[in-house]
């Protein structure tokens, strides 16, 4: 018998129409009178480097750099630090352009092993808001692009009047300009962004900008962006005052969800002006940035620790909203492309995506792809795999297309599901024991259907979805062997059938990597329509520091009606919810668990691993404690309800950078152990 497709999902096409993106409000671009504020701005700075009242200045600059990356579906999550390196720095300049800066306090943390270098420019500051070419990663990343505020300027480029606004300087508020800047040849290296100036004098206040693609010389490049601001010292001289940087770079040939960032904040002040520098030193042959020896860095007198300067230094409310500055910068853009990725590349979601073992499919292998479109605005991704046990193929296709706050998308697929809410185990590691151990720690169904939804943009955290879809459901049998014979562990049966939902949910994402305390979940509502039923889920992550350490706490709670379906059951115990009880041995219509655990940083022996790197000499020791509970009846073949609470005690630890982690823990109603090893949870969305 054929399979019912309903008709509104026949509707669902339309929505790729409506998300296709449309241009912003049209702006006057080369308007008379924005042409005399850029003519203004230019003779301004033209003037202020030739001011013969500025004749030297020193000043103290500090700020940090940091190695960050991001992964995960959509590089939504918050990014991990890798590295900081503090630094401070004098700096000196004379007129007219002899200028140095000397690194005179340098101290940094690895938070895990890597050999990452950065350019000499990295750690330093951009004095004159950039020459009239700019330059970047000692021009290896981005050489001679032209000033929109340069002599040649404004043959070069377009500029367009887009509001007036104010900005808080230390010591007063100024009133400015905000004009939109656009390349007039956008396959030449440019910038797109913003200039904003000062309404009386036409001075520039602050920039905020990207790079046109043909810009960026480093093929891995995925995008550049950079926030500088100026601040009036002695009521005549716009001088440096705080400046940022995020360098985001990108495999070239892979569509894959990782990232690596360098992130720059600097804040410049304690300024000397005309009181005079040593022309001797600034006029040293060699780079602009030097460092003072090893001795001077190690003495600098730190006010308090780097973990405290860190948290302090970098925190959110202080940090330039990237992505607010890039949605401006494609505004601006107008659909031209600016990173500098691919617009077409082979893809995946995780390692598991293009190989991975299990007791239904055996050794599954697939592959992806990824087309986007000019602005990234739409991104289409296409994926097909097949099972080498059975004749199963699995694939399916995904359009996303963003407009401001809104995300629309429209996807199908064929694919293989685990029961459950939350993995319990990264996928590579599943793999491995149950190729090699004959223990696969995975429950699966078939689903095969499509959904349509729609994403709200709540700031720079929250976010709220609806969705509709239709799915056919169907089960799966133990197709594979382990590599020592058949498995011991069938795979549970689940009701066929179709079944049309519609869902809503609400998710909050984690502040960012400075953040001490976090709180974090996401809620999600869904209902059957031919198939009456509902669902609700909630979990949730709290993290407060504790005894030198960190206490953190996760739950979760699910509750369904009497027609819940069996394969949206809830399920507890055994591996990534209670150890020492039995891997899902705990069924329901209804669900509640939560573990709290403090995380203590403890010493270690470190092992060397290669030239640049080791284990680490801190390790973290993590007792905790967890209870669970389900009730109403529901997938009996599986387990049942858990007849009150479960409580489970135990110990785990982080080693290698927290890459690593094994956990043992005691059913307090079972008298059984349990013990685990896997990557640290991080990391489970890409394995």
């Amino acid at each position: 018998m054929p399979h019912r497709v309903p008709p509104w999902l026949a509707a669902l096409p339309l929505l790729a129409v409506l998300a296709a993106p449309r241009p912003a409000a049209a702006q006057e671009w080369d308007s008379p009178q924005v042409r005399a504020l850029i003519a203004r701005a230019i003779v301004r700075r033209t003037a202020a480097l030739a001011d013969t009242g500025l004749r030297n200045f020193s000043a103290r600059a500090h700020g940090f750099v940091f190695f960050l990356g991001q992964i995960g579906e959509g590089l939504s999550e918050p990014p991990r630090l890798i590295k900081a390196d503090q630094l401070e720095l004098q700096v000196y300049w004379k007129a007219p352009e002899l200028s140095k800066q000397r690194i005179i306090g340098w101290r940094d943390r690895m938070e895990l092993p890597t050999d990452i270098s950065y350019h000499r420019d990295h750690l330093g500051i951009a004095l004159n808001n950039f020459p009239d070419r700019i330059r970047l990663g000692e021009g290896d990343e981005v050489r001679d692009v032209p000033h929109p505020l340069s002599r040649t300027g404004s043959s070069l480029y377009q500029f367009a009047l887009k509001d007036s606004t104010s900005i808080s300087l230390p010591d007063r508020d100024i009133k400015v300009y905000e004009v939109a800047v656009r390349p007039r040849d956008y396959r030449a290296p440019r910038i797109v962004g913003s200039l904003f100036l000062d309404v009386q004098t036409a001075d520039l206040v602050r920039m905020a900008f990207q790079f046109t693609r043909p810009a960026y010389l480093d093929e891995q490049l995925e995008d550049i962006t950079v926030a500088i601001e100026n601040s009036l010292m002695e009521g005549r001289y716009w001088l440096p005052y705080r400046q940022e940087i995020a360098i985001r770079r990108r495999v070239t040939w892979l569509d894959f969800p990782a990232r690596g960032i360098i992130q720059g904040r600097w804040e410049i002040g304690d300024y000397h002006i005309n009181e005079g520098v040593d022309s001797a030193f600034a006029s040293l042959p060699g780079p602009e940035i030097v460092a003072a020896p090893q001795a001077v860095r190690d003495s600098f007198p730190w006010t308090d620790s780097l973990s405290e300067a860190i948290r302090d230094f970098a925190e959110p409310a202080r940090l330039e909203d990237f992505a607010a500055v890039r949605a401006q910068v494609r505004e601006v853009a107008a659909g031209h492309v600016l990173d500098g990725l691919r617009r077409a590349q082979f893809g995946g979601s995780s390692v598991s995506d293009f190989a991975h073992f299990d007791r239904v499919e055996g050794l599954a292998l697939g592959l992806g792809t990824t087309f986007r479109s000019g602005n990234d605005a739409t991104v289409l991704r296409l994926r097909a795999g097949t099972a080498t046990a059975t004749a199963l193929v699995t694939g399916g296709a995904d359009v996303a297309a963003r407009r401001g706050a809104w995300t629309l998308r429209l996807a199908g697929s064929r694919a293989v599901r685990d029961l459950g809410d939350e993995p319990v185990i990264s996928g590579v590691v599943n793999s491995l024991l149950a190729q090699e151990a004959g223990t696969d720690y995975g429950d699966y169904y078939l689903a095969t259907g499509g959904e349509g939804s729609a994403s709200l943009a709540l700031g720079g955290r929250t976010s709220v979805t609806v969705a509709a879809g239709w799915e056919r459901i169907d089960s799966l049998a133990v197709h594979a062997r382990w590599a020592r014979g058949a498995f011991s562990r069938p795979n549970v049966g689940v009701t066929p059938g179709d079944w049309t939902t519609l869902r809503l949910s609400l998710r909050r994402l984690p502040p960012s990597f400075t953040t001490v305390r976090s709180f974090s979940g996401r809620l999600d509502v869904e209902g059957g329509l031919d198939r009456t039923y509902l669902r609700a889920y909630g979990d949730l992550r709290w993290q407060v520091p504790a005894a030198g350490g960190w206490l953190v706490a996760r739950a979760s709670a699910g509750v369904g009606t009497a027609g819940l379906p069996d394969h949206r059951a809830f399920v507890l115990g055994g591996r990534g919810t209670l150890l020492g009880e039995g891997f899902r041995s705990f069924v329901g219509r209804q669900e509640a668990w939560t573990q709290i655990e403090l995380r203590l940083p403890v010493s270690v022996p470190e092992l060397p691993l290669g030239s640049y790197a080791g284990t680490g000499s801190g390790a973290t020791l993590i007792p905790f404690v967890a209870a669970g509970w389900t009730g109403g009846s529901i997938l009996p073949a599986l387990g049942s309800p858990s007849r009150g609470i479960r409580p489970v005690v135990g110990v785990g630890f982080g080693w290698l950078h927290d890459l690593l982690r094994l956990d043992v823990g005691y059913g307090l109603r079972t008298g059984r152990f349990g013990a685990s090893l896997d990557v640290t949870r991080d990391f489970w969305e890409i394995l």
